[in-house]
């Protein structure tokens, strides 16, 4: 079957959902249940997928969404005890105390309190806690939903201590050796380390003009949105700030790229950066001249807020010390470093107990796997949770709430990320058919690849975003494309590090819009219902996005690298 055709049978899912969420405005939970489905019929009827395989990937899709749902459930937990406590209020009060300026509050905590959570631990748990914690400071629910989602992207190829390289391109491993084997001087990269480190440089070169950019483009996006005024030159008030922050966080981040590998830039970006510019504002540095709020919250739109209700009264006051109110957070990120970085014993301790459920269903390869302790749902967050009613000094009956109110929210979100995981592992598992077709996801990139030629550079960060769209995930993107991406670079002699980075970018915008994470930091906030509209506002900062590293991939394919190979 021609590849154009295939290529379109496996879109049909995407296009239902996207039509059935932002164009009819469908909640999510309705949507992918549907999309799943017309997924389920492609694979049956085109790829010709035994109907056995395709309810065996549906049952590994939800065992994955479960594993989702204990880091949305863990970070809800955090919230809500942190909330009963009084400990949030407290921090709350803190935060204020270094500015009340919401485009101020949106840089330290949406940027870089995200990235330094991004770097340590990944895999949805930025947006998991700053859009909560956002919530929590007086921001509209849609707002914090949108910051956080958007700002997430620059640190994602980092996340995890690097996982998105180290594991994501692990599939390029015997392509590159034996490249470099029969001719290492046409490579460009004299061993496979050598090539993953040229990966995350170049990834840093691209991410960094974006950090520059993408902070300042949110708080003009946040006055433009959720301003009384509707104005976008509200937001370059913030513009000395939003540098300064970018520097701080740019020099650590490039600087470990090049010297450290792919396991730091995000983290020591982050942290770094959080602390230079939490000193600064604190001591008055670099503020805007004027605070710039929300309106009443009489005057905000309906869709702005959700279930969980942002408080009228923004006059908090502190109930413990800041220490001891931080102490949790300070935890969740000692505790994410310790266990994530690979040089240290703890990962061998989280890891050593898994879950395994082999060949579901009888079918061969469709395996879950599920390492709770690893799982950052449950080791930081439910074990902190625990440690704050002893650290706060709570009553049984604040514990009690916290963990009922936790479980509530998280129920309905659950049936929107089975479907939509589910969905995910129908296209992975796609790959098994009986036609020897390609998989649903490199037919649709196959596709694109046909159409672009030598522009292919501008286009190959788009396909890793297609990826992290589809699996909600910067690393398995780079699973399912990366092999793809570096053969695409051969056949068209362009620079494979270069090529190869680009998809590695692309997972991370992607971030912003793939649907289980839309789902999972909705359902933190209460903002249920709204996925397709929170879907149409990040589709634009993904193009701008896309479109720069475009242009930067297809200058430096060209004029860096004109004769590679």
């Amino acid at each position: 079957m021609p590849v154009g055709i295939l290529a379109f049978f496996a879109f049909l899912p995407i296009l239902v959902a996207l039509v059935l969420m932002v164009a009819f405005r469908w909640p999510a939970t309705k949507a992918m249940a549907l999309a799943w489905a017309v997924a389920a019929l492609s694979a049956v009827f085109v790829w010709k997928m035994d109907l056995v395989l395709v309810l065996a990937a549906t049952l590994q899709g939800f065992g994955n969404a479960v594993t989702v749902m204990l880091i949305v459930f863990g970070a809800l937990l955090i919230l809500y005890t942190m909330t009963e406590s009084g400990g949030m209020e407290t921090i709350n009060n803190g935060f204020h105390g270094i500015s009340k300026d919401r485009r101020v509050q949106t840089i330290i905590i949406a940027f870089l309190f995200s990235a330094f959570l991004e770097g340590a631990a990944g895999f949805g748990t930025p947006a998991a806690i700053a859009a909560p914690f956002l919530l929590s400071l007086g921001f509209p629910a849609m707002a914090a939903v949108l910051v956080t989602l958007i700002l997430n992207t620059v640190p994602v190829t980092f996340g995890a201590a690097g996982t998105p390289i180290w594991l994501g391109l692990k599939n390029l491993t015997p392509r590159v050796e034996a490249a470099i084997a029969v001719a290492p001087w046409e490579t460009g990269f004299s061993d496979i380390q050598m090539f993953f480190m040229l990966i995350g440089q170049w990834s840093a070169v691209f991410h960094t003009a974006m950090a520059f950019a993408l902070p300042l483009f949110v708080v003009c996006f946040l006055t433009r949105y959720f301003g009384r005024n509707k104005s976008w030159k509200e937001g370059l008030g913030a513009w000395k700030f939003s540098l300064a922050a970018s520097v701080c966080f740019v020099v650590p981040y490039l600087g470990s790229a090049f010297l450290l590998g792919e396991e730091f830039p995000s983290l020591l970006g982050g942290i770094l950066g959080l602390a230079v510019m939490i000193l600064l504002a604190r001591k008055g540095v670099l503020l805007p001249r004027n605070e710039w709020h929300f309106g009443p919250q009489s005057t905000w739109a309906p869709e702005w807020t959700g279930v969980i209700r942002t408080a009228e009264d923004i006059a908090f006051t502190s109930r413990m010390s800041q220490f001891r109110a931080w102490l949790p957070y300070i935890l969740i990120g000692l505790i994410l470093v310790l266990t994530r970085l690979k040089f240290l014993p703890f990962i061998g301790w989280i890891t050593a107990f898994e879950i395994n459920i082999t060949d579901i269903l009888g079918q061969e390869g469709v395996h879950y796997t599920l390492q709770p302790f690893y799982n950052p749902g449950i080791v930081p967050f439910v074990l902190v949770a625990a440690l704050t009613a002893l650290i706060h000094k709570m009553a049984p009956r604040q514990v009690k709430k916290a963990w009922l109110t936790a479980i509530k929210r998280i129920k309905t979100p659950a049936i929107a990320l089975l479907f939509a995981v589910a969905l995910v592992q129908i296209f992975r598992n796609s790959a098994q058919n009986p036609m020897e077709y390609a998989s649903m996801p490199l037919a649709m990139a196959e596709a694109v690849a046909v159409l672009a030629g030598p522009v292919w550079p501008l286009l190959a960060a788009f396909i890793g975003a297609l990826g992290s769209f589809i699996t909600g995930s910067n690393t398995v993107s780079n699973l399912l494309f990366a092999e793809f991406q570096y053969g695409i670079a051969g056949t068209l002699s362009l620079p494979r590090q270069i090529i190869v980075a680009l998809q590695s970018v692309g997972g991370a915008m992607g971030n912003m819009v793939c649907i289980h994470n839309i789902i999972a930091v909705s359902a933190t906030v209460g903002l249920l219902g709204r996925e397709g509209l929170i879907l149409r506002r990040t589709v634009i900062p993904l193009v701008i996005y896309g479109a720069i590293v475009g242009v930067m991939g297809l200058l430096f394919s060209y004029v860096l690298f004109p004769h590679v190979f």
